[in-house]
């Protein structure tokens, strides 16, 4: 057995790059009214750690958790999933 613990993985579209090493992924799911059946879709936007300022607005990136980074930034980009094309 491995002594790393599983972490925790999201998939999201990136809404902002304007900072320095950070991006903001917007990240949805989408869950089922517990009366009514209907889907619903919540969002929730998590800032995470772009080391080389290479993900641009658009793209769909997965991100996994980590140590805390900054007061807001618990969490790193790892890969890309679809890259928004600007052609």
């Amino acid at each position: 057995m491995t002594n790393e613990k599983l972490k925790r993985t999201l998939s999201g579209r990136v809404t902002s790059n304007k900072m320095d090493k950070t991006v903001t992924v917007l990240v949805e799911r989408r869950l089922k009214h517990p009366l009514y059946g209907k889907f619903i879709t919540r969002t929730k936007k998590y800032h995470a750690h772009d080391d080389n300022n290479q993900f641009l607005i658009g793209d769909l990136v997965e991100i996994v958790e980590c140590r805390p980074l900054s007061r807001t930034k618990n969490w790193k980009v790892t890969r890309i999933l679809n890259e928004e094309s600007n052609a």
